[in-house]
């Protein structure tokens, strides 16, 4: 059993159980979704740093809008920021979908969740996690899974929220700060069925 080298926090929230104090590597797919998932994690009384990985974003312009908007949110609220020239990019995130369309999510999850980990392990985290678990809109239980095959193959555990549960509170909290939101998922493909939707 992982067992940190740090002191117990007692909490007393009926949603959780008493946790360790954890240093924790947060991957963020975009600045509205991290609100929710960093306070959650902060009040829990762990050390949060984030990092924005995300090959997935098409296209490239709508990419850089949401690396922007992460900016300005971690700027402003005093969130640590892990730099990373990740080796891996829309290319290679492209090549490994590319004819694997029906498993383009599991596929995606499991790119940049394993990127994360070996991050996290690298850098001396003590676990990772993604604000995803934040989404209704993504296919929850698959990223769930990916997760804790990663966590397993790395030996390096996963805090796992179902931060769903907060969404009505994390919309607000974003829309207060103004923060870009964008419409679709990110994927070329997502950005397809949002277009036949309104079309």
């Amino acid at each position: 059993m992982f067992e940190p080298d740090f002191p117990v926090l007692s909490y007393h929230d009926t949603r959780k159980e008493t946790t360790f104090f954890m240093r924790i590597l947060l991957h963020a797919c975009c600045a509205p979704c991290l609100v929710y998932p960093l306070e959650d994690l902060r009040a829990e009384g762990h050390e949060v740093a984030t990092v924005f990985f995300n090959p997935n974003i098409h296209p490239y312009t709508e990419y850089l809008r949401r690396q922007d908007a992460f900016n300005v949110y971690t700027r402003d609220n005093n969130v640590r920021v892990v730099h990373e020239n990740f080796r891996e990019g829309m290319e290679e995130w492209l090549r490994e979908v590319v004819f694997r369309e029906t498993q383009k999510c599991k596929i995606c999850f499991n790119f940049r969740m394993d990127r994360i980990a070996r991050l996290a392990q690298a850098k001396g985290f003590d676990a990772f996690s993604t604000t995803l678990f934040y989404s209704r809109f993504q296919k929850h239980d698959l990223l769930k899974t990916a997760c804790e095959s990663i966590s397993e193959q790395y030996g390096l555990p996963v805090v796992y929220r179902d931060w769903r549960t907060g969404w009505n509170e994390g919309v607000k909290k974003y829309r207060t700060l103004g923060l870009y939101r964008q419409k679709y998922c990110g994927c070329v493909y997502s950005e397809k069925e949002r277009a036949l939707k309104i079309m």
